[in-house]
């Protein structure tokens, strides 16, 4: 039996598709081993958002090869897509597979073995019409991502992704949703639906609200969990079916990237700073108990001072449970690469500092709100000190000892403590 292991950079929608691909191979007979161990196939799924993650997959690459030189290497992603002379460089790479081919390698794969040269499947032209999947995921985690959209028609300045993923297109509806029951089948609980856009779904006049709809009804699947999702692409409907539903978890990850309104026109965002403060509210008021996220982009070029302390303010007066920084650095390829005004290196790293320690009192913060509540928690894992960790449908993360194991179980438990990174509790 051949062995296949799968790594990818980057964002969680590439993690879902690295679990399609374990599934494909695992139908075809293969043994899925954990990244790191020796295998036969080894497939690095790559990221291209920034020049230094570019770098990241590079290095991923070669150490692959180093620790099996035979192994037939299989790159593909978002790098596979614009950065095609500098993969063929890297010698020991046996495919190279762009966006347009992503769902159709394992199809060209039988029995791996070396070849002097790689096989190129690259198109410069990504289809895009709505698509179907042959395959459903298999992931070491008790939760399963479900890949729902791709694509992206925002065109942000700073992105590069419209260029690597290509135009926005929606998974056929019955595809996604037979790919959802057999997960709930195979006993993962919870479903992360994931996407560049998702907020854009739209097949045959079902949109994002109306999959959730259709998800919910699914014996045996008792959360669904939305990851990044676009603050204007929001439906109404959507946030009403977030306070009354048993399993859509009260979780959004809204990204905002700059409080500053000035900013964000330069970033080519769709709202103002006005704009998203006001759906927030409104967010807030209809689902009070619900778990908020964001991502901030710190020295964008042409952020002043003033500009960075209104985007200060305004993370620390919305009740976020955390937020991601990301320190800005040009993109070759993006808008925003071309424009001036460019900030020093040096108050990028102090401003980023600060807001990654108001985004570590803010999730400090959410924790002590719920001390003394009692939550469900779908447990995952022990961790290093012995503890069961698991998390709240609101993203809370809570730990427990227990003799019992606890993986895969929705437990009700008691917040006792609040930690940085970790609630503490007891099964109640």
């Amino acid at each position: 039996m051949p062995t296949a292991s799968f790594h990818s950079l980057g964002c969680r929608l590439n993690q879902t598709e690295a679990g399609l691909w374990a599934g494909a191979f695992k139908r075809k007979g293969y043994s899925i081993v954990e990244w790191g161990e020796p295998s036969d196939l080894v497939v690095i799924n790559t990221c291209s958002v920034t020049e230094r993650g570019e770098a990241s997959c590079r290095s991923a690459i070669r150490q692959a090869l180093r620790r099996r030189a035979d192994a037939f290497v299989v790159v593909t992603g978002c790098y596979a897509q614009v950065g095609l002379e500098a993969l063929r460089a890297i010698e020991g790479v046996d495919m190279i597979v762009g966006t347009e081919y992503k769902d159709k390698f394992p199809d060209f794969i039988d029995a791996p073995r070396k070849l002097p040269d790689p096989v190129v499947l690259h198109s410069s032209l990504i289809d895009d019409s709505d698509f179907e999947i042959p395959a459903t995921g298999y992931y070491h985690t008790t939760r399963a991502s479900l890949k729902v959209q791709d694509g992206c028609d925002f065109f942000c300045s700073f992105c590069i992704i419209p260029f690597t993923r290509g135009r926005e297109r929606s998974r056929k509806l019955f595809d996604l949703l037979r790919e959802a029951r057999e997960l709930a089948e195979q006993g993962y609980q919870e479903l992360v639906l994931t996407g560049v856009n998702i907020g854009r779904y739209e097949h045959e006049g079902t949109t994002f609200d109306g999959v959730v709809r259709k998800l919910e009804e699914i014996p045996g699947l008792r959360r669904i969990r939305i990851t990044s999702i676009e603050p204007t692409t929001i439906e109404s409907s959507l946030v009403s079916r977030m306070a009354r539903s048993e399993k859509l978890c009260r979780y959004l990850h809204i990204p905002i990237q700059s409080g500053d309104s000035m900013v964000l026109e330069g970033m080519n965002r769709r709202y103002t700073a006005e704009i998203y403060r006001a759906f927030v509210d409104g967010v807030l008021e209809e689902v009070p108990d619900i778990g908020l996220g964001t991502d901030v982009i710190v020295g964008f070029p042409g952020e002043t001072e003033d500009s960075f302390e209104r985007t200060y303010r305004l993370l620390e007066s919305i009740p976020f449970a955390y937020f991601h920084v990301f320190s800005y650095s040009k993109r070759y390829g993006t808008r925003a690469a071309r424009l001036s005004e460019h900030v020093p290196t040096e108050a990028i790293k102090e401003r980023s500092q600060r807001l990654r320690e108001l985004s570590a009192s803010k999730r400090r913060g959410f924790g002590r709100r719920f001390v003394g509540s009692e939550v469900d928690v779908l447990f995952e894992q022990k961790d290093e000190t012995g503890l069961w960790t698991g998390l709240t449908g609101n993203y809370l993360r809570v730990g427990v000892a227990s003799a019992e194991p606890l993986r895969n179980q929705l437990r009700r438990v008691t917040v006792i403590e609040a930690g940085s990174e970790l609630a503490l509790g007891v099964l109640a």
